[in-house]
Parts: C-alpha cells; sequence; structure tokens
C-alpha cells in the first residue's frame, strides 16, 4: 500500500506519521506547505501541485491540510483559498488521475452551529456559523459526491478539539484549551479568556492519530452513502480541565493559570458545540478518551517523557 500525507508537517500529521509503520506501507509520501524533516513542501492551491501529489497513485490519501479556525476567520480569501480551493484542487486531481483511492480527510465539528441539543446526535444538521466551519461543510459535501460518482473511497473525520496540543500556541481560538493545561505542565504561565464553565467536546493527539489508524484498516463499505462521521471524545468544561490539571500535576500547576477574560473568544466559544453522541462512530469501532485526567497524562507521556517539572 502507497500513502500519501497530506499536511504532513502539522501536529496531527507529525503524530499519524509516527504511527504510520503499523499499516506496514509499501511507500510513504509525505507533503505540507512547507518542508520539514522527511516532508517536501507542496502547496495544493498552486498550478498543477495538485496533480503532482497523486502522480504515484497512492492508495491511501490522508488530507489534513488546513488553515485553523482562528486564521480562517481572520483571513477570509486565505481560509477559501487554502481550505476549499486546495481540497477541491486534490479532488479534482484525483478524479482526473481516473483510479480509485481511499481518501481520508479531517473535518472539524465547527461544522455545527448553535442552537444546540443537550447531546448532538448523528442525525444534527450541518449549519457552521464560522467561515472555517462553512469550508470544511463544504468540503464534507464534496468528499460525498466524489465518493457517490466513484471519483475515490472517501471518508471525513469530524475531528475533536485536540487537547492538549504539543509545542506552541497556534492561531486556533480554541488554543486556549490546550494553553491552561500544556504551560502549566512545563512550568509556565497560561492566559484562560473564557469563563470556568464554558464546555467542550475533546480527544488527544493520541486519540487522533488513532482515528487516522483506525479509518485505514476500516471497511468502508459498511458506511453506507454518508461518509462524514463524528468521531467520539470528552465532553468537559474549562473547570473539570483544571480539576484534572490538578489531580496529576498539583496545586503549583494549577496557580500558573491566569484568568484573564476576552470579549472577543468568549463570544467565539458562545457558538461551539459542547456535547455530542457519536454512536455512529462507536459502531464502527473508533475510541477516544473517556476521563480528562487520561488526556492530560497522554500529554505527560508523549511529551513530557512521563515527568513533571
Amino acid at each position: 500500500m502507497k500513502i500519501l500525507v497530506v499536511g504532513a508537517a502539522g501536529m496531527v500529521g507529525r503524530k499519524l506519521v509516527a504511527r504510520l509503520p503499523e499499516l506496514a506501507p509499501e511507500s510513504v509520501d509525505l507533503v505540507d506547505v512547507v518542508s520539514s524533516d522527511g516532508v517536501r513542501a507542496l502547496d495544493l492551491t498552486a498550478p498543477g501541485a495538485a496533480r503532482e501529489a497523486v502522480a504515484s497513485r497512492p492508495d491511501l490519501i490522508y488530507h489534513l491540510a488546513a488553515v485553523v479556525s482562528g486564521e480562517a476567520e481572520a483571513d477570509f480569501e486565505k481560509g477559501y483559498r487554502v481550505n476549499l480551493d486546495g481540497t477541491r484542487a486534490l479532488f479534482e486531481a484525483i478524479r482526473e488521475a481516473a483510479y480509485r483511492p481511499r481518501v481520508v480527510f479531517t473535518s472539524s465539528i465547527a461544522v455545527f452551529g448553535a442552537p444546540f441539543p443537550p447531546k448532538i446526535g448523528d442525525e444534527f444538521l450541518n449549519a457552521p456559523l464560522t467561515s472555517y466551519g462553512t469550508q470544511k461543510a463544504i468540503c464534507e459535501l464534496l468528499l460525498n459526491d466524489y465518493t457517490r460518482r466513484g471519483f475515490f473511497d472517501g471518508l471525513g473525520l469530524r475531528l475533536p478539539t485536540i487537547c492538549v496540543r504539543p509545542g506552541k500556541p497556534n492561531l486556533a481560538a480554541s488554543g486556549f484549551f490546550s494553553n491552561i493545561l500544556r504551560e502549566p505542565l512545563a512550568g509556565k504561565e497560561a492566559v484562560l479568556p473564557v469563563d470556568a464553565s464554558v464546555r467542550h467536546w475533546f480527544a488527544s493527539p493520541r486519540a487522533a492519530a488513532g482515528f487516522l489508524l483506525h479509518a485505514a484498516r476500516l471497511d468502508f463499505a459498511r458506511l453506507g452513502p454518508r461518509r462524514n462521521l463524528t468521531l467520539p471524545g470528552l465532553s468537559a468544561t474549562v473547570g473539570e480541565q483544571i480539576e484534572a490539571l490538578r489531580r496529576v500535576a498539583g496545586e503549583k500547576a494549577v496557580r500558573l493559570i491566569r484568568r484573564e477574560p476576552d470579549p472577543k473568544i468568549q463570544a467565539i466559544v458562545a457558538g461551539w458545540p459542547r456535547d455530542f453522541d457519536p454512536r455512529r462512530a462507536l459502531e464502527l469501532g473508533f475510541r477516544a478518551e473517556t476521563s480528562f485526567d487520561d488526556i492530560v497524562r497522554a500529554h505527560v507521556e508523549d511529551e513530557l517523557g512521563g515527568r513533571l517539572p
């Protein structure tokens, strides 16, 4: 099996690449908009780039590349160029190559918009309230239609907010969910811009890589015509996040969180989904953490060598 990973230099991409040997691939091609260790530079929005990406006719294509939520909202043109036009270019290149690979696309729970039921089920409509969510929702429709027409065999995975994200803060509006854990775990201060009562849907980077590997092994015939799945996760409040941090790392870590309300962030968060009933994905074997303590411990084990400062 030949594998192509688009967006391989991103956080989820790196986590996936580290575990690709579990699939025993014949070859792996890693591309991103910028080059890094083992990843070649390729911008899908550039003329001919998407055709180049699929020239080797990979059997499995992971499409992870995207402009994150905050950046897509701040730069309207860039968001649509990267998140929509880049995806469409890749899908068209596959169609023109006239073969039928498996395509796994990372979507987002941002495709949903308020008002929400207590738990969002598999039948809840897509009504995004951000440009990022709109771009992802359009790509989900394209994936469904290109699959229906037989151009490829596609699956869209609506990832929960991934927490705790390693590395430096990014431009995602949801970044503070990771910041208030990652920074204190490293002995640094973090800013909390929202109230402790804010509730959201989470999974760890470890779980995200697991979702993508499971998708590679899944019998797509079980999916039927509906090719986009809301993935399992954990519903928790910011206060519950902080309590998990306290249990794992102690009061000293919690004292590094500085509350600094940000009305702009608060307004964005108010329109985000909070809890799901991802029955289809669970029936198909996708799994995530069921305790926020486990999410915090996964970060300590995977990023801090199992030790706290």
